[in-house]
């Protein structure tokens, strides 16, 4: 009983060595191994023919061009000779004669004034009636009247003529403190004695007093003439 155990456990690994090493062999492979297939895809490119490069050729220089104007020859002297048909002498002398002379000073053209400037002059004739013998008072009263003067030629711009006679103050710092027209002796233009007594008036203020004539105020009298000439 013992031997038959024995000789059934070898025969059972004789029996499985000897299937591993079959199976290691692919004899018992019952199943046919299924191969998969790939499948390859192939793309053809067509290479065109190679084109020859011709050699560059070497630029031809441009053709030169001839100038727009052709710039005649030196002249010399001997060869500059005045043409048969004209004589030099003859040629000037007559154009010289058809020239007008021109006039040695030419006046220019004034545009005429419609209103024609008017000569007026002013007068201021002495006071008859005044007689004063102190001469810083005259000296003093001089310049007085030499202002009134200029300031009544500015402001007559008129025809009109005729008189104005003024009495005014003024104080020892030159100031005028008050002024008054003579009606009965000054002319009865009221253009006249508007005008008089606005240059007394534009004449202010006047030099202060000097040291002889030691006085707060002192009076003084003019007659204003406006004439034309």
């Amino acid at each position: 009983m013992y031997s038959e155990k024995v000789f059934q456990i070898t025969l059972l690994v004789s029996a499985i060595t000897h299937g591993v090493i079959l199976f290691q062999n692919g004899v018992l492979n019952l199943a046919p191994n299924q191969k998969k297939e790939n499948k390859i895809e192939l793309s053809y490119i067509i290479k065109e023919p190679e084109k020859k490069l011709e050699p560059i050729k070497a630029a031809t220089p441009a053709p030169k061009r001839e100038p727009f104007l052709k710039l005649a020859p030196n002249v010399t002297a001997e060869k500059r000779t005045p043409p048969p048909f004209v004589d030099n002498q003859d040629f000037f002398k007559k154009l010289a004669g058809n020239i007008p002379p021109k006039p040695a000073v030419i006046k220019p053209d004034f545009a005429k004034p419609d209103i024609i400037a008017i000569k007026k002059k002013i007068t201021l004739p002495p006071i008859a009636s005044e007689k004063i013998n102190n001469p810083s008072y005259m000296n003093y009263y001089q310049l007085v009247r030499e202002k009134i003067k200029r300031c009544a030629y500015q402001n007559y711009s008129r025809s009109e003529e005729g008189e104005a006679y003024l009495s005014f103050i003024i104080s020892d710092d030159g100031l005028l403190r008050e002024t008054r027209l003579s009606e009965e002796k000054s002319s009865p233009s009221p253009y006249l004695r508007r005008i008089a007594l606005e240059s007394v008036k534009d004449a202010s203020p006047f030099p202060n007093f000097p040291k002889e004539l030691d006085y707060p105020q002192l009076s003084f009298n003019v007659i204003i003439s406006f004439e034309i000439e």
